[in-house]
């Protein structure tokens, strides 16, 4: 079985989106997408405040990360994006760009995610910890994906999250 062509490595803030979408794409041979780089400005001085965004905020940027989600698979490519993705909605709208997508949700304790962020340079503070767990809602039965268990060394979540993939 071939893996899927369209990938986002989902889960709230400090979960590894980056380091696993990353080793993802180079393993599958795709174009990486780092989301936070498609975040209009506004949205990062919001959220460096230690403001949650909301709906109307996360709307644009989700729709920009669809376009080129899009824009990869009119080009032929299979991509890797890193995108918390944390409600059902959200990934409805990250699938305008492509219906088929497979979600990698990274998940993790409290506890493992804030240890993490209080040790990295990033524009989400670790107070908004909390309401990212509390927004985030668990893959449904009908979406593709698998739910990867991210308290582990990354070695392990990535040769975890390869083999769903390639399962899928």
């Amino acid at each position: 079985m071939s893996a899927p062509r369209h990938l986002v490595v989902m889960g709230v803030t400090a979960t590894g989106k980056t380091t696993v979408g990353r080793a993802l794409a180079e393993a599958l041979g795709g174009v990486f997408v780092e989301g936070d780089t498609f975040h209009p400005q506004a949205n990062i001085e919001k959220m460096s405040a230690g403001i949650p965004l909301d709906d109307d905020d996360r709307r644009p940027w989700l729709r920009a990360l669809a376009d080129e989600i899009a824009r990869l698979d009119a080009a032929g490519e299979l991509s890797v994006t890193a995108c918390s993705a944390l409600r059902r909605p959200y990934r409805d709208w990250l699938r305008e760009g492509y219906a088929g997508l497979f979600f990698v949700h990274l998940d993790s304790t409290f506890d493992v995610l804030l240890d993490r962020m209080k040790r990295r340079t990033h524009f989400m503070p670790p107070s908004l910890l909390q309401s990212q767990l509390d927004t985030l809602e668990p893959l449904e039965p009908d979406e593709a994906g698998a739910v990867i268990d991210d308290n582990q060394a990354v070695d392990a979540v990535f040769a975890d999250a390869l083999a769903a993939v390639r399962a899928a």
